[in-house]
């Protein structure tokens, strides 16, 4: 599994789903060092620490506009960054190869960082530090952005 060491590396993990900035479970699995499919079945176990805006899951139009981006883009869909975008099916590997079984679940920045307890490892405590600092840095890029965009109105 590809080692996440950067904010430059986080930032792009990071879209935004309903007027909000989420971390897809694909990309949350891979920064705590974990499978999709463990990842997801530790949110399953503790789902009840998890309130609406903490975590979502995506409807199947919004899970089909998010993969239709990263046609449009002309980049290619998160699997080819190392994320493990197919979630791990153990039935058959035909039916893996068909893609995703189930729609993603997108976390909040709070969301996000819930997760790093649940997962109760060493570097899920690590790289929550990097979670936080990615999600932060978004905030002040907006933030800037906001400001020059009011700067060029005024002249």
């Amino acid at each position: 599994m590809e080692d996440v060491r950067s904010n430059e590396l986080l930032e792009p993990l990071i879209v935004v789903i309903r007027a909000q900035r989420v971390v897809l479970d694909t990309g949350l699995a891979r920064i705590y060092g974990v499978s999709t499919k463990a990842f997801n079945q530790a949110f399953k176990r503790s789902q009840h620490r998890f309130p609406a805006d903490f975590a979502f899951q995506l409807t199947a139009t919004e899970f089909e506009h998010l993969r239709s981006q990263f046609v449009t883009s002309n980049t290619q869909l998160p699997d080819s960054a190392g994320l493990n975008w197919s979630q791990t099916v153990t039935s058959s590997a035909s039916r893996s190869r068909r893609g995703r079984a189930y729609r993603p679940w997108a976390f909040t920045e709070h969301g996000a960082l819930m997760a790093a307890n649940i997962l109760r490892s060493e570097r899920a405590a690590q790289m929550s530090v990097f979670v936080v600092r990615a999600f932060v840095r978004l905030r002040e890029h907006v933030a800037a952005n906001t400001a020059v965009l009011k700067r060029l109105a005024e002249i």
